[in-house]
């Protein structure tokens, strides 16, 4: 399970500086960022596995002092990514 390797991680590096008011940015391997948005926003397994992260396109969050999410992340570029979305979810359709 991604989530249960992704949770320490998430503790032990990327909480300590959140809580030291740092912006942190991460980089991972798409599976780790789904992990990470299924924590934050609670997603089920169902839905998790249908979410695509399109790869380049910055997703941001705003936490409160809970490290929990304000509302959804959005995209930076909104229209970048609902392209790359649609070409995720299409590959190998012919």
């Amino acid at each position: 399970d991604v989530v249960a390797r992704m949770l320490p991680y998430w503790e032990s590096a990327i909480v300590p500086d959140l809580k030291a008011g740092a912006t942190v940015l991460v980089a991972a391997h798409g599976n780790s960022l789904r992990a990470l948005v299924k924590h934050l926003d609670g997603i089920s397994d169902s839905e998790i596995a249908e979410l695509n992260i399109p790869t380049g396109i910055p997703l941001h969050y705003v936490l409160d002092a809970n490290l929990k999410p304000t509302k959804a992340g959005e995209y930076l570029d909104p229209a970048a990514a609902a392209e790359a979305i649609k070409a995720v979810a299409n590959q190998g359709k012919k």
